[in-house]
């Protein structure tokens, strides 16, 4: 056998007959799965300083000596 009718003998074995189309839409729903997981997780982060606020301000007032003020680029 010679390189070109091996090449044509694999080309012939792997040549594929259904739809492509349909076989790859797996991987979209997969990512649009995780995209929206991933915006859920995003989502769940929003205000949460705000949900905190009143031990943040009380941390603030018990340290508000720690604190230096500088001024920026100075």
């Amino acid at each position: 056998m010679t390189l070109v009718s091996l090449i044509t003998f694999a080309a012939e074995e792997s040549e594929h007959t259904g739809n492509v189309a349909a076989e790859t839409v797996v991987y979209g729903i997969v990512a649009l799965v995780v995209f929206t997981l991933l915006a859920f997780v995003t989502l769940s982060y929003r205000n949460v300083a705000n949900r905190h606020s009143p031990k943040a301000e009380a941390y603030a007032r018990a340290h508000a000596n720690d604190v230096q003020r500088v001024e920026h680029g100075h």
